[in-house]
C-alpha cells in the first residue's frame, strides 16, 4: 500500500519537467541549445487610412484547415519586396467600430536570406480531392495534460495563456497586449461577431479552489517517465471563472485578409491584441522561430483552452515535424479552441545567462494532405519569421528601435 507522502510525486515529475531547467554538471553553455540573437529588418507604419465600417455578421472559425502540404508551400515563388510590403499592410480595428488600414515600409531586410514566406498558386489535384478526410486533432493517445488549482494556473508559464471571447486561446506577449490567430478576430473578408466588442479573459480558481492545488494527468502519462498507471481524476468545471478585459486594438495582417481564399493565409494567419488595461501578469517574450533541428529534443509546447475540456487550461508538448519559411508542422494533439495558442520553446539565453522561454509561432489549426495515394494530418502553427518579429514588436512597443535583435 502506498503511502500519502508518495501520492504526489507524479504532479512535482510533470511540474519539474515543464518548469524546471535540463541541467547537468557535465555540461557546458555551449553544449546547451541557445538562442541566437540575430538582427532583424525594420517594419515601420507609412501611411494610414479610414475604411468602411465592418459588419461582423459571421460566427468565428475555431479551426481552419488547408490542403496544402509542405511541398506545396516549398515549391512557391517566393514573393518580392513588394508583394511583401502588400502582405505586411494591416487593418486595425477599433474598439469603437472604427477601421483603418496602414501600409508599411520594410528596411533592412536581406531577400536572399530564406526568410520569406511561400506563396503557392494553389493546391494540387490530388489536395483538392482530399476534402472528405475527417479532421482527427488527437494523433494516438491523447497526450494533453489538463492544468488546475491556483498554483499552477498563476504560475508561469501557464499564466500567459488567455481565451477570447470569441472562442479562441491567446498569449500574453506585452503587458497589455495578446498574441492570437487571425482566423479568431477575421474570416479572411470580415470581421467576425464579437470582434468589436472583444474579451480577454483570464483563468482563476474561484476562492474555495485556492487552498487546494491540482494537477490532473492523462493516463497515458507515466507511460513516458515510469511505466506504471498514474492517479487521474476529471477535474470539475465549477472551480473555474474568467476575468475579463476589453481589448482595445486589434491589428491583423492584409496577408491574411488577401489571402484567406488561398493557401498564403495560413502565413500570415496572426494578430495581436492591444488590452484596455494592463492585465499584471508576467508575459512571454517574442522570438524569431529557430530551424525545427535547432530546437531542445526538437519539441515545442502550448497551452489553450480546447473545447472538449470547458473551462480547464490544457498544456501540451510534442516534437516538431517538417517545415516551410513560415509554417511549423507538429502532431502535438488539440481541439478547437486552442488556436490562437502561443508556441513556444525553452533555450538557453546566453546573455543573460538564464534558461528562456520565448514565442516562436501562433497555434493555426488542422491541415490534412494526401500524398501518394495515403492521407497525412498535421496540426501547424505559423512562424514568427524575422519580418513578422519586426512587425509584432512594433505593434507591441510602439518604436522600432527595441525591435532590432529578435
Amino acid at each position: 500500500m502506498r503511502s500519502r507522502a508518495a501520492l504526489p510525486r507524479f504532479p512535482a515529475l510533470l511540474f519539474l519537467l515543464v518548469l524546471s531547467p535540463v541541467s547537468s554538471s557535465s555540461s557546458s553553455s555551449s553544449s546547451r541549445p541557445q538562442w541566437v540573437l540575430q538582427r532583424v529588418p525594420v517594419v515601420l507604419p507609412q501611411q494610414t487610412e479610414t475604411r468602411p465600417a465592418p459588419h461582423f455578421l459571421t460566427q468565428a472559425r475555431l479551426d481552419v484547415s488547408s490542403p496544402c502540404d509542405p511541398e506545396c508551400h516549398k515549391k512557391a515563388p517566393r514573393p518580392s519586396y513588394w508583394d511583401l510590403r502588400s502582405l505586411l499592410a494591416y487593418e486595425t480595428l477599433h474598439s469603437d467600430g472604427q477601421l483603418t488600414e496602414t501600409a508599411i515600409g520594410i528596411y533592412g531586410y536581406n531577400p536572399s536570406s530564406n526568410t520569406s514566406p511561400a506563396y503557392p498558386s494553389g493546391p494540387s489535384e490530388k489536395a483538392k480531392r482530399s476534402h472528405v478526410r475527417r479532421k482527427r486533432q488527437i494523433f494516438g493517445h491523447d497526450g494533453r495534460f489538463s492544468i488546475a488549482g491556483q498554483d499552477f494556473l498563476l504560475k508561469y508559464p501557464f499564466s500567459v495563456a488567455v481565451k477570447l471571447s470569441t472562442g479562441c486561446s491567446g498569449t500574453l506577449v506585452g503587458d497589455r497586449h495578446v498574441l492570437t490567430a487571425a482566423h479568431c478576430v477575421h474570416d479572411g473578408k470580415n470581421y467576425v461577431k464579437g470582434a468589436q466588442k472583444l474579451r480577454v479573459g483570464f483563468l482563476k480558481p474561484k476562492q474555495r479552489d485556492a487552498q487546494h492545488s491540482s494537477f490532473y494527468l492523462p493516463s497515458n502519462f507515466t507511460n513516458h517517465v515510469e511505466g506504471g498507471p498514474a492517479p487521474y481524476a476529471p477535474p470539475t468545471n465549477d472551480k473555474m471563472k474568467f476575468q475579463w478585459i476589453r481589448a482595445k486594438r486589434t491589428h491583423v495582417p492584409k496577408g491574411w485578409i488577401k489571402g484567406n481564399a488561398n493557401d498564403i493565409g495560413m502565413d500570415y494567419d496572426y494578430a495581436l491584441l492591444e488590452l484596455k488595461k494592463a492585465h499584471k501578469r508576467r508575459h512571454m517574450k517574442l522570438g524569431v522561430s529557430p530551424p525545427a533541428q535547432r530546437l531542445p529534443g526538437r519539441r515545442v509546447h502550448f497551452s489553450g483552452f480546447d473545447n472538449d475540456r470547458p473551462g480547464q487550461l490544457v498544456y501540451r508538448f510534442c516534437r516538431a515535424g517538417e517545415e516551410t519559411s513560415d509554417l511549423l508542422y507538429q502532431h502535438c494533439d488539440a481541439q478547437p479552441g486552442a488556436s490562437g495558442s502561443g508556441v513556444y520553446a525553452r533555450m538557453w539565453d546566453g546573455r543573460r545567462r538564464r534558461w528562456e522561454r520565448k514565442v516562436i509561432g501562433v497555434f493555426s489549426g488542422h491541415q490534412w494532405v494526401e500524398r501518394q495515394g495515403a492521407s497525412q494530418e498535421f496540426n501547424v502553427a505559423v512562424r514568427i519569421t524575422p519580418l513578422k518579429y519586426a512587425q509584432i514588436c512594433y505593434w507591441i512597443k510602439g518604436n522600432f528601435v527595441d525591435c532590432r535583435e529578435g
